[in-house]
């Protein structure tokens, strides 16, 4: 895909797939800006922008970073909101912590960036936002419950955000994984198939194309992308 002269804002930069989504598109010509909670490298390019440090549950946060967003790369087309966490935990025995984390790292970072992106990207002849739902919210399976909940509010903010930016040129859609092969899914199910997980490039290249100008008829999409599990 083609996205020279883009301007592009990535959450959860410092992970595999926030990382991949942020090498597919500088390779695409974008200019990105790479958030995370987590120190993020520099890169050898000046296209890259890089915003460690960042809790992006905070409102205060999410505004005086996409603030510092505007300020660098001048304005803002695309948001990709990758930041994300897993927990299995089954209710009995289980901690409201636990509800509490994934709510506030799956889905109220994927609120805070989009309440801050979005003066900037109603500026843009042709906003995106892209969120990371999960294929797993669809129908929970036991110990499943708290993560498949916040990615529903996933799903949820995604249709109703498309239907409030629709007169503004803004498209909003999701991404719904399964397993995605990074090395921490791999530690943690040594004995699956990995060959049959989809890969973090796999899924950057379905969120590149919905980035793209090609993309412009697509919102309050939910596009599940499972490789072949």
């Amino acid at each position: 895909m083609n996205l020279q002269g883009k301007k592009i804002a990535v959450t959860g930069a410092a992970g595999s797939l926030g990382a991949a989504v942020v090498r597919a598109a500088l390779d695409a010509g974008a200019a990105v800006a790479a958030i995370d909670h987590a120190p993020i490298a520099p890169a050898d390019t000046k296209n890259f922008h890089e915003f460690g440090g960042v809790d992006l549950s905070s409102a205060e946060a999410a505004e005086k970073t996409f603030a510092s967003i505007r300020e660098k790369l001048g304005g803002l087309d695309a948001l990709v909101n990758v930041a994300g966490t897993f927990r299995w935990e089954k209710l009995e025995h289980g901690h409201l912590a636990t509800w509490d984390l994934l709510f506030n790292v799956n889905l109220r970072t994927a609120v805070a960036a989009s309440m801050a992106a979005l003066p900037l990207l109603v500026e843009s002849k042709a906003g995106r936002i892209v969120n990371i739902g999960a294929a797993g919210a669809i129908k929970a399976s036991a110990g499943m419950g708290a993560y498949a909940a916040s990615k529903a509010g996933v799903f949820k903010l995604t249709e109703a955000l498309a239907e409030e930016l629709k007169d503004h040129n803004v498209t909003v859609n999701a991404i719904l994984p399964t397993t995605i092969d990074t090395p921490a899914n791999r530690k943690d199910m040594p004995d699956a198939d990995h060959s049959r997980w989809v890969k973090p490039e796999q899924i950057a290249d379905v969120i590149l194309f919905l980035l793209s100008d090609q993309a412009q008829a697509v919102t309050g999409a939910l596009i599940p992308v499972a490789g072949r599990t």
